[in-house]
C-alpha cells in the first residue's frame, strides 16, 4: 500500500514539473540552431536624438551614430540584419535595447545611424524584414 502511495506522489510530481517545463517553454524564444536564420516582417522606426547618452535595457548608453536597435523578444546581444523592403537596403545591427512599445506591427527600433543606412530618416518608418545572422554568445 505504501508503495503505491509513494507511486502516485512521484507519478503526480513528474507531471507537475512536465507543465512548468512546458509553460516556461513556452514562453522563452527558443534560441536560433547553429547556421538557422530567424525572419520578421513588420514597420521599423528609429530612436529620436532626445535619447542620446540615455540608459538601454542592455546597460549600454544610447549612440545614434551605433549600429544597434531595440526588439520585443531577441536575446540582447542578437545581431540582426535589417532590409528595408522599399529600396532594399541592408544594414546589420546588434539588440541592445526592449522595444518598440506601441503598436504591434512595429517590430524594431532602430539607432539614427541604422535608419540613415536605410534610407528611412525622410518617411519616419519603413517595412523590414529583419533576419538574425548571429545569437549571443551563451
Amino acid at each position: 500500500m505504501r508503495n503505491k502511495k509513494l507511486s502516485r506522489a512521484l507519478a503526480a510530481t513528474v507531471v507537475c514539473l512536465l507543465f512548468q517545463w512546458e509553460v516556461h517553454a513556452a514562453q522563452t524564444p527558443a534560441p536560433s540552431k547553429a547556421g538557422a536564420r530567424t525572419t520578421e516582417t513588420g514597420i521599423a522606426i528609429f530612436y529620436s536624438d532626445t535619447m542620446q547618452g540615455r540608459p538601454l535595457t542592455s546597460g549600454e548608453k544610447y549612440d545614434k551614430d551605433a549600429l544597434t536597435a531595440a526588439h520585443r523578444t531577441l536575446p540582447l546581444g542578437t545581431m540582426v540584419k535589417v532590409t528595408n523592403l522599399k529600396n532594399n537596403k541592408s544594414v546589420v545591427v546588434k539588440i541592445n535595447d526592449r522595444g518598440p512599445h506601441g503598436s504591434k506591427t512595429r517590430i524594431i527600433d532602430l539607432s539614427g545611424r541604422a535608419a540613415r543606412e536605410l534610407d528611412m530618416i525622410q518617411d519616419g518608418k519603413a517595412k523590414v524584414k529583419l533576419e538574425v545572422v548571429q545569437s549571443p554568445k551563451s
